[in-house]
């Protein structure tokens, strides 16, 4: 039995009145000042976009990162940058998995032949940049890397930077670390593109807003398809708030919380029988379970109540990897309990 394709993602995990830890959205709704700005930002609907609200946002997000905002492109989601990556017409495009397979399936839809390069679980899934074929011209690589939640050095991911290369790093996790650390949102070198995202820390899934960070002149090659008014009003309008100083500030007390609720539910993962606990720093862990139970451990958690994401459509894992988000004590508590039951049945149906 093969599994889903490249792009199966954690919302089709999900069902009516399951509890969900197959997608890494924090919360069900923005909060409710970012639900002001973005009614208030309703009256203005009418007319199109200006070049003045797209400037207005870029130099928040300019300000935010230490940038200018010629070096800033709003998205309609993260998401569009790996569509948009097949205007540079890459010879030899690279993506590093396990990885986000968008990047994938959007350049293999353009025609273009991808190079994997899969990172090992006996290595903790650390990425070496010496792994990278030497004529590559387009590596795409996730820090941290979902679904192995792997932060990757500064220093390794800057190795990759070459003339005639573009390197971009998927940022879209990273402002759920605390300080941030290995961020290269403020790095200056005209191969790098930085891509940031709005859905997970703001629940905006529904909205599709994020920005790319490049030099200007790489912006431009990579906007160059673009239809006219590319994101609307109300993107423009999250991205904006979502920049802004005390916006930025509370995203930070947040993933001090998320880090502290991320070592209490490791920590009660770990004392279930079998259940091996990949190391990582996201919003996310990711699990190992033993050979062969995967599929009946995850259709079993579904019956149970409770959504997990599947891995076997990340190349480098398989049927037996499950992704859980972050969530809550209670609902972790719901989790492991029937997780510890369904594997203590695998158990005995396997004497």
């Amino acid at each position: 039995m093969t599994g889903p394709g490249l792009r199966h993602h954690g919302d089709a995990d999900v069902g009516p009145g399951l509890l969900d830890f197959a997608v890494n959205v924090r919360s069900s709704v923005p909060p409710p000042w970012l639900r002001e700005r973005l009614v208030a930002a309703i009256d203005r609907l009418g007319p199109y976009p200006t070049a003045a609200d797209d400037l207005r946002a870029r130099a928040a997000v300019a300000h935010r990162h230490g940038r200018r905002p010629e070096e800033v492109l709003v998205l309609a989601g993260s998401t569009e940058a790996f569509t948009l990556l097949a205007s540079l017409r890459p010879r030899r495009p690279v993506v590093v998995h396990p990885g986000f397979t968008e990047a994938e399936a959007a350049l293999t839809a353009a025609g273009l032949p991808v190079t994997r390069v899969v990172t090992r679980e006996s290595d903790g899934h650390r990425f070496d940049a010496a792994s990278v074929p030497d004529d590559a011209d387009l590596v795409v690589v996730g820090n941290p890397t979902n679904p192995t939640g792997v932060l990757h050095p500064a220093a390794q991911l800057t190795r990759l930077l070459r003339p005639e290369r573009v390197v971009l790093v998927d940022e879209a996790f990273a402002d759920a670390i605390p300080r941030e650390p290995d961020s290269l949102a403020g790095c200056r070198h005209g191969g790098l593109l930085v891509l940031r995202s709005l859905t997970k820390t703001w629940a905006l899934a529904g909205l599709r807003a994020g920005y790319v960070l490049g030099s200007p002149d790489l912006l431009a090659r990579l906007a160059a398809a673009r239809p006219h008014w590319p994101v609307g009003t109300l993107v423009l309008e999250a991205v904006a708030a979502c920049s802004h100083p005390d916006a930025v500030a509370e995203a930070r007390r947040d993933a001090v919380r998320l880090a502290f609720d991320r070592c209490m539910q490791v920590a009660a993962l770990r004392r279930v029988p079998d259940v091996h606990v990949l190391p990582g720093r996201a919003p996310f862990v990711l699990l190992r379970l033993p050979p062969g139970t995967g599929a009946r451990v995850r259709e079993g958690l579904r019956s149970a109540g409770v959504a997990v994401r599947r891995c076997d459509s990340f190349p480098g894992l398989g049927p037996d990897h499950l992704r859980v988000a972050v969530r809550p004590a209670a609902q972790v508590a719901v989790l492991v309990a029937a997780l510890d039951g369904l594997l203590a049945a695998a158990r005995a149906d396997a004497r």
